[in-house]
């Protein structure tokens, strides 16, 4: 219990020097719109253009993204509903978020895990061209937290979820 109480401790100041900084309303014009760009349309539009555009593995690409969202979901709304872990505004007295969150939870970020698995994915099935793609997911997990509406951990644990799946689709389709 001391260690979980530790580790929100950190997560707590360091959610604090990211939202508490001189730069705050330029930062936040900036994450509002990078935050938009998680939202999903990405997620489903680039494997629907690579699959229609003809690339090579353009459909197992697009069959492994589809079904590594399909195990995703499930998984990332039990965890944060079992988890129940409150949004900064929540936890923290007296802060207040840039905008509004999209659910009560905070535990793990959805924006930072379909970010990270799209561009996982992409790696796996593309190699280095994808790679532009893991400064886009970090960009979206670092936005979720200037905006405050999560916690560095919270990101974090979206990465590591998204990347998770990721490599668990590209395995099965690539078995199949």
């Amino acid at each position: 219990m001391r260690l979980i109480q530790s580790i929100n401790q950190f997560d707590v100041r360091m959610f604090l020097a990211c939202v508490n900084t001189r730069h705050q309303q330029q930062l936040s014009r900036v994450a509002r719109s990078v935050s938009k760009t998680g939202d999903g349309y990405a997620q489903l539009g680039l494997p629907l253009c690579v699959y229609i555009m003809g690339a090579s593995q353009g459909l197992a690409y697009f069959t492994a993204v589809i079904l590594s969202f399909a195990a995703w979901l499930p998984t990332y709304w039990v965890l944060k509903n079992t988890c129940r872990r409150k949004r900064p505004p929540q936890a923290i007295p007296a802060f207040s978020a840039a905008i509004i969150a999209s659910d009560e939870f905070s535990f793990p970020s959805g924006h930072t895990a379909a970010a990270f698995l799209l561009a996982t994915m992409t790696v796996l099935f593309f190699g280095a061209v994808g790679i532009p793609l893991f400064l886009w997911a970090i960009a979206v997990g670092a936005s979720r937290i200037i905006l405050g509406v999560h916690f560095p951990t919270d990101t974090l644990a979206g990465a590591s979820l998204g990347m998770g799946i990721a490599y668990l689709g590209h395995s099965i389709v690539s078995a199949a």
